[in-house]
């Protein structure tokens, strides 16, 4: 029997893919760490976790094979710095780091430790996401060229915390300007568009203020991306309109047919492709789920227990993949490159919105970048 993987989850967000790692019969829970001691202790009590810890170093420094870092976003890139110069494996979630330097920084520590990172990217992972995936795989799509992913969450409330006191993302995501949390929209149209890389951006807001709040982030921001073979994807985060949720706003065009997520009032995903049977049939929408016969095989022979998991099974599957990494000494998909790539898109927006909606080159993240490309060119 192979040895059971001991993780360490850093920061209470990693509630969300606490039941992934229960439902791996390779994963151990063996260690928590937050600063709220109240919490920590709540959840180590509600998940029989053993070990606890209020200071990030001291976890890192036990005897733990891997790390989720679920702290706020501006501690992602210490905290995975330091873990893989302790020899831990680390997941890191979204998004990737706060500045473009602590980017730089990251690969090169990934490099150096021979560890694996993978980026927590969940929405990647949704059966919706994965099943469109298959299908362009297998060409029904034909060329795809054109993408859009949005990010629509109204979440002001989060600007403080319950006892009134200002909260962290009043300053590294409310007080930001251009796309601060772009991700959740890139990651899944970038799964669509394998092999693509995104080589420049221009990034566009409504001129004024339009919340309520006071912050400095833009209402309505959007970002437009060129790849390196010249297609576009259209990006937009918006946490301060008023408005319903609508996190998993996709579509997909390509020269056979198109895609549409459900969005908020939609009666559920939607498909648009020729085929042989009917060769007319972007001309009209089906349920995407009628090609379910096209799911990645694990979605279909998936347990309750990985289904309840959370997103369709997807917060096992991204835990699958970690920890399949590791014992293969595999470098995940979802890698240190493309977690910096997609973060450098939300970083350099803002550089974009403030200077006109000027074009800017996105660094070409790679093993063993030279350091004379670790610069911004505006």
């Amino acid at each position: 029997m192979a040895k059971k993987i001991k993780v360490g989850l850093a920061g209470t967000r990693a509630q969300s893919i606490i039941q992934g790692l229960r439902a791996d019969p390779d994963v151990e829970i063996a260690a928590i760490c937050d600063l709220n001691e109240d919490t920590l202790n709540h959840m180590a009590d509600a998940y029989n976790i053993p070990h606890r810890y209020r200071v990030f170093e001291d976890m890192a420094d036990s005897d733990l094979d891997a790390i989720h870092i679920a702290t706020p976003m501006q501690c992602h890139v210490p905290q995975a710095l330091y873990a893989l110069e302790a020899g831990k494996h680390v997941m890191s979630e979204v998004t990737a780091g706060v500045t473009m330097d602590e980017l730089f920084w990251l690969c090169e520590a990934v490099e150096r430790s021979g560890k694996i990172y993978m980026y927590a990217e969940n929405y990647c992972y949704t059966p919706e996401v994965q099943l469109v995936k298959s299908l362009v795989d297998r060409g029904m799509f034909g060329d795809p060229y054109y993408a859009v992913g949005m990010y629509l969450h109204n979440c002001s409330e989060l600007i403080e915390y319950p006892n009134g006191k200002s909260s962290w993302r009043k300053y590294w995501q409310f007080g930001k300007r251009g796309n601060f949390y772009p991700t959740h929209s890139l990651g899944p149209v970038m799964t669509w568009l394998e092999n693509e890389r995104i080589r420049e951006i221009a990034t566009f807001a409504p001129a004024g203020c339009y919340n309520d709040r006071g912050v400095r982030q833009d209402d309505g921001t959007t970002t437009m991306c060129y790849t390196d073979s010249g297609k576009v994807v259209q990006i937009r985060v918006d946490c301060t309109s008023n408005r319903p949720h609508d996190a998993t706003h996709y579509h997909l065009q390509g020269t056979k047919g198109a895609y549409q997520a459900a969005g908020a009032l939609s009666s559920g995903p939607a498909i648009a492709i020729r085929t042989e049977e009917d060769p007319n049939g972007d001309q009209h929408w089906r349920p995407l789920f009628d090609f379910a016969e096209y799911l990645p095989d694990r979605y279909k022979i998936a347990t309750d227990s990985e289904k309840n998991a959370g997103h369709g099974g997807g917060d096992f599957f991204i835990v699958d993949d970690f920890i399949q990494s590791i014992r293969e000494n595999k470098e995940p998909y979802y890698n240190v490159y493309k977690a910096c790539e997609w973060t450098a898109v939300g970083l350099l927006s803002e550089l974009s919105l403030t200077n006109g909606s000027r074009m800017i080159e996105i660094p070409n993240f790679r093993k063993g970048m030279p350091r004379e490309e670790q610069i911004i060119k505006i």
